[in-house]
C-alpha cells in the first residue's frame, strides 16, 4: 500500500514536469504575467549562444515580452526530459524544438535542451534557473508562413499586424 510520502513524491513529480509545459504555453501565447509566476523571485534564464541573461519576475514579464517582440513568427515545442527531486529541490531536463522567423528577416530552426532546476515554495514548484543549451541550429530562410483564421497563409502585412 503506498505511504503519504510516496503520494507527495508522485504530486512532486507531476507538478514538476508541468513547468516546462507551462512555459511554453505562456511564452506561444504571450502571458508573461503568467511565465513569471512559474519562477522565483531570484530565478535567471540564461541562453550562452545569444548572451541572453533574464532576471527576476520584472526582468521575465519585460525582457521575456522584447525577445518575443523580435519575432514575425515564433512557435516552441516542449517535450519531457528527466527530473530527480531532492527534498525540496529539483533538477532535470526538457528538450526543445523551435522555429521562427525574426521581423529583420532571419529564421532559425532549433533543437536544444533547458537544464533547469527547482525549487518548492508556499505556491508550489516553481523554476530557480533554466539554462538553453542549443544543440542544433539552422538558419535557413524559412519557406512557409502561419495561417490566418481562415486557413491561408498569413501575408507579411498581416503578420505585422498580428
Amino acid at each position: 500500500m503506498p505511504t503519504i510520502h510516496d503520494f507527495r513524491a508522485l504530486a512532486d513529480r507531476v507538478e514538476i514536469e508541468a513547468l516546462p509545459g507551462e512555459f511554453t504555453d505562456a511564452v506561444m501565447i504571450r502571458d508573461f504575467d503568467r511565465l513569471a509566476s512559474l519562477f522565483t523571485e531570484d530565478a535567471v534564464l540564461r541562453i550562452p549562444a545569444a548572451g541572453i541573461e533574464v532576471n527576476g519576475h520584472n526582468g521575465f514579464r519585460n525582457q521575456m515580452r522584447a525577445m518575443q517582440d523580435a519575432w514575425e513568427f515564433f512557435i516552441q515545442h516542449t517535450h519531457p526530459g528527466t527530473i530527480e527531486i531532492d527534498g525540496d529541490t529539483a533538477s532535470g531536463r526538457a528538450h526543445i524544438c523551435e522555429l521562427g522567423r525574426l521581423k529583420t528577416g532571419g529564421a532559425h530552426v532549433n533543437y536544444a535542451i533547458y537544464h533547469d532546476t527547482y525549487r518548492r515554495t508556499a505556491g508550489g514548484w516553481k523554476f530557480t534557473e533554466r539554462v538553453y543549451e542549443i544543440r542544433y541550429l539552422d538558419s535557413s530562410p524559412l519557406a512557409g508562413a502561419p495561417l490566418g483564421a481562415d486557413g491561408i497563409a498569413m501575408t507579411p502585412e498581416q503578420l505585422q499586424a498580428h
